[in-house]
Formats: C-alpha cells, structure tokens, sequence
C-alpha cells in the first residue's frame, strides 16, 4: 500500500423510484432555482422529466430547462447552459442523464461562477469554485455521478479534454436502476467497456503489490461480464442484473479502487479521446478498438499483472490468453475491436496519434507516450 487521501463527498441514493426526492434534497440544502440540464428526448417520451418537475415543484423550486446535450459534450452547448446559468441566477446544476449530461453539467457549474472561458478550465487553468450539482442517472458507464471529473470536446480545435476538480464531485447523486432498463443494448455494451477500463488503466500501470485493490478491480470487472452477457443481453429488463452493473460501474471510477496503489496513468482513454474528437464515435465504442491494442502492446511491461487477470478473470493461462478472451467478450457484446468497424482507416493513425500527443503531455505521460508510439498501439487495432 501507498500512502493516499480517499474523500468522495457525493451522496448516493440508490434505488427505485428515487428520482422522486430530488426536489427535498435541494430543499434541503437551501438551494431555490435550478439549471435543470438533459440530453435529447428520452426523458421527456419516458415521463422522467414530468417526475422530476413535479418534485421540484413539491420542494419549492423554480427551474430553468436546458437540453440537447450530445453524447460527446460539446463545448459549445457548454458555453450557451454557462451564459443560461448566469442569465437565470441559478443556485445550483440539476443533471438528469448519463455521463455525457453530468459531465457537461459540471462544466457549466465551473463557467457560471468564472468570468473567463469555460475551455480554460479543460486546458489548464485551475478550478477554485462551481456552482452545486445534483445528478439523476440514467445510464450506467461513466462514474461521473460520483467523481470530480468532466470531460467536453472542443469541435473547432478537435479537442476532447478534462476537468478533474474536487469541487465539481456532485453533491447528491439518485441512481434508479429501473431508469437503465430502457438504455439500448449497443450502449449497454458500450457501457460496459468503459465501465472495464476505468478500472483496468490502474490495475496494469500501477506500482505492484497491492493485492487488495486488484481484488477489488477483479471484483467489478467480474461483476460487469456476468450482468451484462449472462442477463442484461437476453432480459434487458432484469432489474438485479441491471442494480449490480449500476452499482459496479459506480465504484469503478469514484476513486476507490486506485487508492493507495501508488502512480498510475489512463493511457488507454488518452487514446480513445483523440478517436472520439475527431469522429464523434460513442465513447466505450473507441474503448473496446484501443483496449485489446493498448494490452498487446503493453504486455512485455507488466507480464506478471497479465497472467493474473488472465487467471482470475477467465481461468486463463497466459497474459496473451487473457487480452484474446477479453477481445472476443467485446466481439460478444458487440462491441467494436477494430478501426475500420467504426470506418476509421488505417491512413488516419497518425492524425489520431498527433491528436492523442497533445493530451498525452497534459496528462504527463508524454515521454511514454509519443506520437510515434501511440501509432505503434493503433496499427494493433487495424
């Protein structure tokens, strides 16, 4: 064990029918208006967003709506909900969606109280203040409901860059499995890729010898395979299948599993985010295509690490045994593994690698990864 501070501030209220405390929770913490913020039209045809004004109304709150929030956030989108946000003086960010609505919610948190350019923040400049957020998912993949991080793409500079700030870590976060059981099985998929990796990046780059923190990533990653390929694949609607993948996905990016495990990099989301600026592909998508290329090419670094995820994940043999079944899991699913799946070819890499460079020196792994290497990781995935 390394030495670490573990502090995640989000209340988690878990369970059916929660979405419908929203509006006592923010009674309860003194805040009166609302930014409410959502994606397109799903919550509005499932009656989520009904549920949800009601209970503001309930709890007293005025609210202002924002949606049309893509998949990727854009920044653009962001910088209209900041001038919203300041325009309706609000008190607080409501987020009712998945990843990519909480995500751009933090985002407009930190621009409604700053009088320069959101996109300074996701380029350097540090975070000191943001508005509250509330969250109620909706889809289970990113963690975001329980974490200090936003990602948002810059379309004109094909940036796809982050926010990791412990004052953007939502205050109140409702997961309501039920709300998952309509999420497409492809983004389910999706889902669970992203779900993975989060918590693979640390498991294979970290310092060794911190065998709880590997249980604990086995653990989730064990979880995720068999609710989602065993249940949620042949009953979309199997409520404790879809509760145990909510719950895993969680607590695969809420800062318990690195705790303690000593410096540790992402390199495989360095890479998918270059992908995704640049093609707008969904985000577990460019995951499942990088993953199995990253492992093949990283093995010979962390033999010893491999052969146990190999043992303990599919009762494998072998590191390179390992990485080919995780490969065919995501064939299974239907999850994409190679460029061109996603019409991505091959004379791309090295805009991609260019790409991915920029964000690899932000995230001080530049001198591992240079441009040339990360090209090296793509023709992995041709």
């Amino acid at each position: 064990m390394f030495d670490f501070t573990f502090h995640n501030p989000t209340k988690i209220i878990f369970g059916a029918g929660k979405e419908a405390l929203i509006g006592a929770e923010l009674n309860a913490a003194g805040i009166t208006r609302v930014l409410l913020v959502y994606g397109r039209n799903s919550v509005v045809k499932s009656g989520l967003l009904d549920r949800v004004l009601a209970s503001l109304k309930a709890g007293n709150i005025t609210c202002s709506q924002y949606g049309g929030v893509d998949s990727n956030p854009l920044i653009s989108h962001t910088r209209e909900g900041v001038a919203l946000a300041k325009r309706e003086k609000v008190e607080a960010i409501l987020a009712v969606g998945g990843g990519s609505v909480i995500d751009e919610s933090k985002a407009i948190a930190v621009g409604a109280l700053s009088d320069t350019d959101v996109w300074d923040f996701f380029v350097g400049k540090e975070v000191e203040r943001a508005l509250p957020v509330f969250t109620i998912l909706t889809l289970a993949a990113t963690g975001s409901e329980m974490n200090g991080n936003s990602v948002v793409t810059n379309a004109d500079t094909r940036q796809k860059y982050n926010i990791a700030s412990p004052h953007v870590y939502p205050k109140v976060s409702i997961l309501n499995p039920e709300l998952t059981h309509s999420v497409p099985l492809s983004y389910t998929a999706y889902s669970a890729v992203d779900a993975i990796c989060h918590v693979i990046e640390g498991y294979f780059t970290k310092q060794p010898g911190t065998h709880l923190q590997d249980r604990l990533v086995e653990g989730i990653i064990k979880t995720v395979i068999e609710t989602t390929d065993d249940l949620i694949m042949a009953d979309p609607g199997h409520a404790q299948a879809r509760a145990s993948f909510m719950w895993a996905a969680t607590l695969a990016l809420n800062g318990l599993t690195p705790a303690g495990i000593g410096e540790y990099s992402f390199p495989n989301h360095m890479i998918e985010h270059a992908m995704s600026a640049i093609y707008n592909i969904p985000h577990g998508a460019g995951l499942s295509i990088v993953m199995p290329a990253w492992m093949k090419w990283y093995l010979a670094r962390n033999p010893g690490q491999f052969e146990r995820f190999a043992k303990e994940i599919f009762e494998l043999d072998s590191g390179i045994a390992g990485i080919a079944a995780l490969e065919q899991w995501f064939v299974t699913i239907k999850s994409p593994v190679r460029l061109h799946e996603v019409k991505i070819p091959a004379a791309d890499i090295e805009a991609i690698a260019e790409n991915a460079e920029g964000l690899a020196r932000q995230w001080g792994i530049g001198d591992l990864y240079p441009r040339e290497t990360i090209a090296e990781i793509l023709r992995l995935a041709v």
